[in-house]
């Protein structure tokens, strides 16, 4: 069988490539190489950015509670000032799209973990955006819970099957120590 992969692969090197599917193959190679190219530069320079998000309160003045900026007008939304209502702002934003871009490249299995906290800054992003709530992050656990204990129930799930499962590593540990000592004991 293996020599009959390597005279196909042999072949097909050999035959001009005339076939349309393949072009169109080598085209999509090509095209998706260049899209996540353009993917991994596009996160690393959001990435790059939060730390400059993170600290972007501080070019608010500090006891205004209305600025008109390029944008528009930015007032306080119950806060004491500007510049406490964008750092509570930012600091939402940041941790929402850090915690959004760790679950998005996460290939884990555990991926749907990063879920609980992103849903906790979610909720507490939607309490400093909303004007009405007083308290901010007192009570977004609570209207969070329904998200989250389904997520919590699952992972508890799949850790408990993966716990309960056979690990065939010792088996292969206990051959390798013995193929170990034969050599050593010369009783090959």
């Amino acid at each position: 069988m293996h020599l009959l992969q390597v005279v196909l692969q042999n072949l097909l090197k050999v035959l001009p490539m005339n076939n349309k599917s393949t072009k169109q193959t080598t085209k999509f190679l090509i095209t998706d190489k260049k899209n996540r190219i353009l993917v991994g530069v596009l996160l690393s320079l959001i990435l790059i950015a939060t730390p400059f998000l993170f600290y972007m309160y501080k070019y608010a003045p500090p006891k205004i509670e209305e600025w008109d900026t390029i944008f528009g007008t930015i007032s306080s939304s119950g806060f004491n000032s500007v510049q406490s209502y964008m750092h509570a702002l930012f600091t939402k934003i940041t941790f929402v799209l850090l915690t959004g871009i760790w679950f998005l490249t996460s290939r884990n299995w555990w991926k749907y973990a990063i879920l609980v906290p992103f849903t906790m800054f979610l909720f507490q992003l939607s309490g400093v955006v909303n004007q009405k709530i007083q308290y901010i992050d007192e009570y977004d656990f609570w209207y969070s819970l329904p998200v989250i204990l389904p997520i919590l129930f699952f992972l508890i799930y799949i850790s408990f099957r993966l716990s309960r499962r056979p690990n065939d590593g010792s088996d292969l540990k206990e051959r390798v120590d013995q193929e170990i000592s034969n050599i050593f004991s010369d009783k090959l």
